[in-house]
């Protein structure tokens, strides 16, 4: 197969060009092949030559096949011309044959792309003539067009003459035909009212049969109107008289006929009669039928408010096709059930007298279900009214809403009271006054300043009473306060009306401010500072102010959290919302200013024993003439570290946050100054020296407990400065310009080496110079 890629792209080239004309349909045509004379072939090749003109007119039918690939054609050529030997044995290759078999196929690619060329240029010359043919068939169709169109305009203006003819002649007829009918009409009523003049009953049988009760129904209502302008007097009066039982009769019958179609579920009759009673003074009766037979079956359960949307829902449709004007009637219906159904249930639900708890709980779910089956309604066209719903409701729940706000401050009074009355009868203390301002406090100070001046008994200020630890705070308590305003607030929000909203959410701020924050929190926070004992106890002071700080902490955030969630959304759109804030304020900064009183005065205790348990101090503590002596801190230190632990474990439990801190870094820098005053009034020998370095020791140590960094520094210094008590004097200047020392005045400095017993002798005093 190696020699038959020679010529492939001979063959291409011609194929390419044969297939460059075909058209998509093929087109028949039989190859015009070049004769070969016999004797120019070999004789020993003959019968080969045959075949190859056989596989020569079978490859050139192969182009009018689709698809068609010119690599696939010559390899099919190739191995028709050479066949199987010259695959499997190369000696039976015969490059000339396949030569002039390549020749001879691209000689017939070139005769027949001519005959195709041929065959497409006559194509052309009959599509070229057949358009001209299409276009003078299109011209002619223009022509007759434009002819048709002439037409029509003729017909159509005749047709509008004739039309203009009919229409007057039909005005002419209508104005002869119309004084006609109206006269046989007024000769029928006329005769129908001799009948009502006479003394006999109507005996037409219009008013007889009652399968003509609708027509009966229309000359009834004709005669009515005739009777209303006969003149008054007594010739008209009885047949007046007649002509209205006659109406009446007939409306009630028709009443009652729209009943059984209602019954029946015959809507066109239903809709043929309202009609006809449209025209009625007893239309509404009509209306009030329908929704009388509407309501049957429902409003069974106990509960009305489940069955009104359905209701609607079902009777919209109905309403729709039997009434002329159905958002009227469909408004009437609801009416009916709000006046009717769910105004008996919410009289029966509100009016009984009981629990005012449970009447609030009532009117706010009685309330709150009825403006969801209003908004549920909403969706209906309910006459012309478009606040029809809203005015239902409003005239439904009017004087309970009204009263609302006073029911609700009332209650919340009186719970909150009761509530308050319970936890202190629970703990047996019998709420008193608290005498506040300046007259407690200048006698308490009085009483303060006696005490440690003369170290009399005389008792001059308020008494202290710390009621065993008692708190008198109680988070359940506030719970059930904050739990009760909280329903409060949610019920002021759906039952106020827009402009009483802010108004009345205030009121149950009121009650909320009164009962938890001023006679539940300051009440709690009065009573401690009256507990706090005086600053020169005569006992080791307890503090439970702490507890009260913490407890008050807690419940007035509570009291701030709900402030946020309830009261600030109902009010945040009024003028008052700025009153508020400030009002808040106010209350914080007058709790805080009460609660920083007592946490100053409790220090004031705290370090006012522990200068007590320092003035118990001798001096000969720190001049021993034993040895032995220096081996442990003295008494008064181990009794100050005790109580201070103790004091520090109570801050850490009562206190959170920031509060532990200021609290502890104030007490941490009180009791550094009342150290460094104490240790400024004694005189150390070495040993001495040695045993309040011991001292201030267990001092700093107790306060790097406090975690307080100003406080660690302020001990690490007094223990710096305690270390130039028995530093020798040959060393004092290089101590003190030590990192510890070195920022110190040197007055403070002095004052230090003045303690020690050998200052004088040292003289030491010239060694800081």
């Amino acid at each position: 197969m190696g020699g038959s890629r020679v010529a492939v792209i001979a063959v291409q080239k011609s194929i390419k060009c044969k297939h460059k004309f075909q058209t998509s349909t093929p087109i028949p045509v039989k190859p015009n092949l070049k004769l070969i004379a016999r004797d120019e072939v070999p004789a020993g090749t003959r019968t080969e030559f045959n075949q190859q003109c056989h596989v020569c007119f079978g490859r050139i039918e192969e182009l009018e096949h689709e698809p068609f690939n010119v690599h696939e054609f010559v390899e099919r050529l190739a191995w028709k011309t050479m066949g199987t030997k010259a695959r499997n044995d190369h000696d039976e290759f015969d490059p000339v044959l396949l030569h002039s078999a390549f020749e001879r196929m691209i000689s017939d690619l070139k005769d027949k792309n001519v005959q195709i060329q041929r065959k497409v240029e006559k194509l052309e010359n009959e599509c070229k003539e057949e358009e001209k043919r299409h276009w003078q068939r299109v011209a002619e169709l223009q022509k007759r067009n434009q002819t048709s169109y002439s037409h029509f305009q003729a017909l159509d203006e005749r047709i509008n003459f004739v039309a203009t003819k009919v229409v007057h002649l039909g005005d002419q007829l209508e104005g002869v035909n119309t004084p006609r009918a109206r006269a046989v009409e007024a000769q029928r009523l006329m005769n129908y009212l001799s009948e009502f003049l006479s003394d006999q009953p109507p005996k037409s049988t219009v008013f007889t049969d009652p399968f003509q009760l609708q027509l009966a129904a229309e000359i009834i209502q004709k005669l009515h109107l005739i009777a209303l302008e006969l003149p008054a007097g007594e010739r008209f009066a009885k047949a007046r008289n007649k002509i209205a039982e006659k109406y009446d009769h007939i409306e009630r019958e028709l009443i009652e006929e729209f009943r059984q179609a209602h019954k029946a579920g015959d809507k066109r009759k239903m809709k043929r009669v309202a009609m006809v009673l449209s025209n009625f003074k007893g239309y509404g009766q009509c209306v009030d039928a329908f929704i009388e037979e509407t309501q049957k079956g429902a409003f069974l359960k106990a509960d009305p408010f489940d069955d009104v949307v359905p209701l609607c829902e079902r009777t919209s449709e109905l309403v729709n096709e039997v009434f002329s004007s159905p958002e009227v009637v469909l408004g009437k219906l609801v009416q009916n059930i709000f006046l009717e159904k769910l105004q008996s249930h919410i009289s029966k639900k509100l009016d009984l007298k009981g629990e005012p708890d449970h009447y609030l709980s009532n009117l706010f779910s009685l309330y709150t279900r009825v403006l969801k089956v209003s908004n549920d309604l909403a969706k209906f066209k309910l006459g012309n009214d478009s606040s029809l719903l809203m005015k239902l409701v409003k005239s439904m729940f009017n004087k309970h809403l009204e009263a609302y706000i006073g029911v609700e401050t009332k209650y919340l009074k009186d719970r909150c009271a009761l509530l308050l009355r319970q936890y202190y009868d629970c703990k047996e203390h019998h709420k008193k006054s608290i005498q506040t301002g300046g007259l407690s406090e200048l006698r308490r100070d009085l009483q303060a300043k006696i005490g440690t001046v003369t170290k009399a008994n005389i008792n001059i200020g308020p008494t202290i009473e710390n009621y065993g630890g008692e708190t008198f705070l109680s988070q359940e308590v506030a719970i059930n306060i904050l739990q009760e305003t909280k329903m409060a607030f949610k019920r002021c929000q759906v039952l106020s009306s827009n402009s009483d909203l802010a108004a009345n959410a205030i009121k149950v701020l009121d009650v909320l401010i009164q009962y938890l924050v001023t006679e539940h929190i300051d009440y709690a926070i009065e009573i401690g500072l009256q507990g706090i004992p005086l600053p020169d106890p005569k006992a080791p002071p307890d503090i439970y102010f702490f507890d009260v700080v913490g407890q008050a902490n807690t419940l007035f955030h509570l009291f701030e959290k709900q402030f946020l969630d309830s009261v600030v959304p109902l009010i945040i759109s009024s003028p008052m919302h700025s009153e508020c804030l400030q009002r808040k304020r106010e209350l914080r900064d007058q709790i805080e200013t009460k609660i920083d009183t007592g946490l100053d005065r409790s220090l004031n205790a705290i370090v006012g024993w522990i200068r007590i348990i320092a003035s118990e101090q001798k001096k000969i503590d720190f001049k021993p003439e034993d040895e032995n002596a220096m081996m442990n801190f003295t008494n008064a230190c181990s009794r100050m570290v005790k109580f201070l632990n103790c004091q520090m474990q109570s801050i850490r439990d009562s206190l959170d946050g920031k509060n532990v801190e200021v609290v502890l870094t104030e007490l941490g820098t009180r009791f550094h100054r009342l150290i460094y005053d104490h240790i400024q009034q004694f005189q150390y020998n070495s040993l001495g020296a040695m045993i309040i370095i011991w001292d201030v020791n267990e001092y700093r140590k107790c306060m790097k407990d406090f975690k307080i960094p100003l406080v660690i520094q302020l001990f690490e210094k007094l223990h710096a400065l305690c270390n130039l008590l028995v530093v020798v004097p040959e060393n004092l200047k290089q101590v003190c310009s030590g990192d510890q020392l070195s920022g110190l005045d040197k007055a403070v400095l002095l004052s230090f080496l003045q303690l020690r017993t050998d200052y004088k002798s040292a003289r030491l005093v010239t060694l800081l110079k």
